[in-house]
């Protein structure tokens, strides 16, 4: 009789079930191996790293605001455009400052012509006392005769009289001419007429004009991308109203939204990749983390939240954490402020401070563009200068 087993099932049957073998035995070895693969990353790499997509571009505004009141005459940029440093963007009726200028010039040149007289008044006073001073000799020496002679009857008694007078009269005069020369003196001690108080004074305002003349032009104090543009030719604007924002979009960065449950391991300088929405994986952006945010976007808000109550639930609280772009790779691949951003942050090295004390990146931002408001200005005066002063005008005051 024969025992071997009778496998009444179809051929295509059996040979279906051992090829659904195979493919459940390769689907495993894929899934051991994606496992595998997944575990040796974790190891190496992955529990180094702490990613979050919560994290946008942000950036500086640089607000445009007028120093001095008046009517917009010319407005020459608009939204989206591209500003040099300098370039001149919006400018203001300056009839008035025009004027204001004229008037400065005016009032120099007076004042410099005042002070040159004063300078020629020591010498007036100067001869004046030598005058004097003869007039008391002569005076002295006709009081003499006549006191010789009054006792012979030489003169009368009514000529001495008139010769003592005469000569408290020349000594009065001497020491009034000596007073004006020290009031004289006193105007003008120590000083040139080109840096008299009065002139410098006068210099001084005129620079005020000239100032006020070049700030009704208004520039860009730094480079970058014109937005919120709000001024409009024949507005009416006042000092510190907000006309136009400046976006230097080349010292853009990122702020990350981590959660509180990230931050144990994040430490300033780690080093930080990061991927654009806008350039997807292809581009990768390399930075560093420069500092955290001393609260919460809830501790910050206007309203912030009130836990002290009896329906309470925790919230995950998230962190912003400040991330530095390189700026050959923002040069090549610009990024607009508030664009989405994927950040991955390696924290193998983990020594660096979790808050420093000291600044640790470079914040400064700084313009020259109003420092050279002034310029031009300079020449102006040397040569209202040149014009009003005589040419033996002396160069200090002093001696007698």
């Amino acid at each position: 009789m024969s025992t071997e087993p009778n496998d009444s099932r179809p051929a295509g049957a059996r040979t279906g079930n051992g090829k659904r073998r195979k493919v459940m035995f390769g689907l495993l070895a894929a899934l051991l191996l994606a496992g595998a693969g997944y575990g040796l990353y974790w190891f190496s790499t992955g529990r180094w790293v702490e990613a979050t997509d919560d994290a946008y571009v942000q950036g500086d505004l640089v607000t445009l605001t007028p120093q001095v009141d008046g009517i917009v005459t010319s407005v020459d940029v608009a939204d989206t455009q591209y500003v040099r440093r300098g370039q001149e963007l919006v400018r203001l009726d300056d009839t008035d400052a025009r004027v204001a200028v004229a008037q400065a010039e005016a009032q120099l040149a007076q004042t410099v012509r005042d002070v040159a007289q004063l300078f020629e008044t020591v010498g007036r006073d100067r001869a004046l006392i030598a005058a004097r001073r003869a007039d008391l000799r002569q005076a002295e020496q006709d009081l003499d005769r006549a006191r010789v002679l009054a006792p012979r009857h030489g003169v009368s008694q009514e000529q001495l009289q008139h010769a003592e007078a005469a000569f408290r009269s020349a000594g009065a005069n001497l020491t009034q001419a000596q007073r004006q020369l020290a009031s004289a003196r006193a105007a003008v001690a120590g000083t040139t007429p080109q840096n008299h108080p009065q002139v410098l004074l006068a210099e001084a305002r005129l620079r005020q004009a000239w100032v006020g003349l070049a700030r009704t032009r208004l520039q860009a104090p730094v480079a970058g991308v014109i937005a919120q543009k709000s001024v409009e030719v024949g507005q009416q604007v006042a000092p510190g109203a907000p006309l136009l924002a400046i976006v230097p979009l080349d010292q853009a960065y990122v702020d990350a939204n981590f959660k509180e449950t990230q931050l144990a391991d994040l430490r300033i300088g780690q080093p930080v990749k990061l991927v654009s929405d806008l350039y997807g994986g292809g581009v990768v952006f390399h930075g560093k983390v420069l500092g955290f945010s001393a609260g919460t976007g809830s501790a910050f808000a206007v309203l912030p939240p009130q836990n002290a109550s009896g329906n309470w639930i925790k919230i995950v609280q998230r962190l912003p954490v400040r991330i530095s772009l390189d700026p050959k790779e923002l040069a090549a691949h610009p990024l607009s402020l508030g664009l989405s951003m994927t950040v991955d942050v390696d924290t193998h090295d983990r020594g660096g401070p979790r808050l420093s004390q000291q600044p640790v990146w470079t914040a400064r931002r700084s313009t020259q563009v109003y420092a050279d408001q002034a310029a031009g200005v300079e020449p102006v005066i040397r040569k209202i200068l040149r014009q009003n002063l005589p040419d033996d005008a002396p160069a200090i005051a002093g001696g007698d």
